[in-house]
């Protein structure tokens, strides 16, 4: 589990961790992770055989995951910033300052519904692409 976990974390084949790799990854599953899951009921975790088994709630915990790749931001953060323009939008509409004075109230009103949709149907095609275990298990354990 530790290696193939490390070459996910890696971006690797199996073949290509490192002693060091491995070890880290296996160090923080033993001290924390499996420890912390078994006491949240979703993996049995026996330290002493080094099992680990599933249990019926692992399959409600995507549902609870927010996959972040690379430099991309949780998308919690991207609403947070898109209601914060939406809100000086709508004080700077409100406040008659220029050049928001030029369009109707109306204009910007559909500006952020169209804005929040717009993402919001993003958000929903880009989850769905992303979400862990959909098409089965991984190709490195088959």
């Amino acid at each position: 589990m530790a290696e193939q976990i490390a070459a996910w974390e890696n971006d690797v084949d199996v073949a290509e961790i490192t002693g060091s790799d491995r070890k880290r990854v296996y160090t923080a599953l033993q001290q924390s992770h499996l420890p912390k899951m078994d006491d949240a009921g979703v993996v049995k975790f026996n330290k002493d055989r080094g099992v680990v088994e599933p249990t019926p709630a692992l399959e409600d915990v995507d549902v609870y995951m927010d996959v972040v790749e690379g430099s991309e931001i949780p998308w919690s953060q991207y609403y947070l910033g898109l209601s914060g323009v939406a809100t000086a939008l709508t004080a700077a509409v409100w406040l008659g300052a220029w050049p928001f004075a030029l369009l109707p109230e109306m204009a910007w009103t559909v500006a952020i519904v169209v804005a929040f949709a717009f993402s919001a149907v993003t958000h929903h095609y880009y989850t769905a692409e992303m979400r862990v275990g959909g098409d089965g298990d991984p190709p490195e354990l088959n």
